[in-house]
């Protein structure tokens, strides 16, 4: 049977995700972080869909980012343009740093294929979203584990609306009502974050009404 891992924080990008795996692969994993971010109630957001799906979810606990320096994800600070011109939501490493715990953790439980919902289209500017760094690393944990792995980026080359598009046609469209994007962790949604901004914009774009919205 072939097995899946699933970077799932509960959000739109990662359920949809999640949603195209249930159509590619026979047994599903998801893992979630939680890695003292502000709008922490997106793990709950997670194993509410994980539970819906009757999927074993596991909640990994990485709570060394508020160490390492300020961000606006785990700190409470200002949401705008920061260095480089990133937004102040970039937080350096994040998702080099969870991809690799998930290869390990797809190591120690015999997985080899991982699914996460970078996307370098419609999206922040955040450089550990890029294909390239992708494309990379996954070559990296392949060869510092002796471990032939794959890291799959369903939603890398497409804009937001395709991604509402997407969990549409798949099926599951429905689950974006327990999905959580806000960066806030408002709910309903601020509408001001990037985060919300974005989604906004898928939705708008693809002519379909967010189920998270009344």
């Amino acid at each position: 049977m072939k097995k899946a891992l699933v970077l799932h924080s509960g959000g739109q990008d990662s359920t949809t995700c999640l949603a195209w795996a249930m159509e590619k692969f026979d047994q599903i994993e998801t893992v979630s972080f939680d890695y003292g971010q502000r709008h922490k109630v997106e793990l709950q957001a997670a194993k509410r869909i994980a539970k819906k799906l009757k999927l074993k979810h596991t909640i990994l606990k990485t709570d060394t980012f508020s160490q390492l320096g300020k961000n606006a994800l785990t700190h409470k600070m200002k949401i705008e343009k920061g260095k480089n011109g990133l937004p102040t939501t970039f937080v350096p490493g994040r998702n080099i740093f969870f991809l690799t715990i998930a290869a390990a953790y797809a190591y120690s439980h015999g997985i080899t294929d991982i699914v996460t919902g970078v996307c370098q289209t419609d999206y922040s500017g955040y450089p550990d979203c890029r294909d390239a760094t992708i494309r990379l690393l996954e070559k990296t944990l392949s060869l510092g584990m002796d471990y032939n792995l794959k890291i799959h980026t369903p939603l890398m080359f497409l804009t937001k609306a395709q991604t509402v598009e997407m969990i549409d046609e798949l099926g599951y469209f429905d689950l974006l009502k327990l999905t959580h994007t806000c960066y806030e962790g408002k709910a309903p949604p601020c509408g001001r974050c990037p985060a919300c901004k974005l989604r906004a914009k898928g939705f708008r774009e693809a002519k379909k009404h967010d189920p998270l919205l009344k």
